[in-house]
């Protein structure tokens, strides 16, 4: 720690000194410019030490030595990368866009600015966007299976149901106990009245990854095919997970309007009082 230490002390000496330098001082020391090698290296260092910093949640600190590493070296697409990060963590997403931008136009073929930015727009909910990102990242990494459960999610958000299940099969192709997209396909199938295609799906799910989510989805499908398992489902996804009684989170997890209006009729049940009651007094007391 302390040899790491010193090393980033003498590269931001020399930095300083160097930046100090001006051409009429002919009486100082000569300083000789540093040479690109010797940029390139300390830059990627630095920019090592803001990553470590933003893993330790020291986001300021690590969003400062970012831009350090990007100017020693603003050629380097690896730097810029690292700068986005920094500011995506410190939330500053409009800034991230343009670090992305500019890393793309020194390399595009690396996929990953593409789905960073695909989930920058997300977050800005800029849809379209996003799906157009997403699609040149997954052309240069068609088999990047996070990616197109992102872009499936993207379609069941814009309500392109059968576009969603299209690309939710191509993830399941390459990853076939991927549960999450399991669960999604059942919420498309709830969303399009092919219940029974939505049962097969969360029970698909709930064999790979017993989950809160999967289990109410699928006690919401059984509650008038068979009641008590409904039930029984219903306070295991409570336990599990009781953020899913609140239907904003749910809608937050892509649960569409029919779904979320039979999840509604569920709780209703007396038989799921406490169940409920315990999952609110979870909640507020976070």
């Amino acid at each position: 720690m302390r040899r790491e230490l010193s090393k980033l002390l003498f590269v931001l000496i020399i930095l300083i000194n160097f930046l100090q330098i001006k051409s009429s001082d002919a009486v100082v020391p000569h300083y000789h410019m540093p040479s690109a090698e010797f940029l390139e290296k300390n830059g990627l260092f630095i920019a090592s030490k803001s990553y470590s910093l933003l893993s330790l949640g020291r986001l300021n600190e690590g969003l400062q030595l970012a831009k350090l590493a990007v100017s020693l070296n603003k050629n380097n697409e690896k730097l810029w990368a690292i700068l986005a990060e920094a500011q995506i963590r410190n939330n500053l997403l409009n800034e991230a866009l343009k670090s992305i931008k500019k890393g793309k136009s020194l390399n595009s073929k690396i996929p990953d600015f593409y789905f960073v930015e695909s989930s920058i727009y997300l977050q800005i909910n800029q849809l379209e966007n996003a799906r157009k990102t997403l699609e040149k990242g997954l052309l240069i990494q068609p088999k990047n299976t996070f990616a197109l459960f992102q872009l499936g999610n993207i379609f069941i958000m814009q309500k392109k149901y059968k576009k969603a299940l299209e690309i939710f099969k191509r993830a399941i192709e390459i990853k076939y106990d991927y549960w999450e997209v399991i669960n999604n396909i059942g919420l498309v199938y709830y969303e399009i009245n092919e219940k029974l295609f939505a049962e097969i799906n969360f029970k698909k799910a709930i064999s790979i990854e017993r989950n809160g989510e999967t289990l109410l989805a699928l006690a919401v499908t059984l509650q008038n095919k068979d009641p008590r398992k409904s039930i029984l489902l219903a306070r295991e996804a409570l336990k599990l997970n009781p953020s899913f009684v609140l239907s904003k989170y749910r809608e937050e997890q892509l649960w569409g309007d029919k779904i979320q209006k039979d999840t509604q009729k569920l709780l209703q049940s007396q038989d799921l009082k406490e169940d409920i009651e315990l999952a609110i007094r979870y909640i507020n007391n976070k």
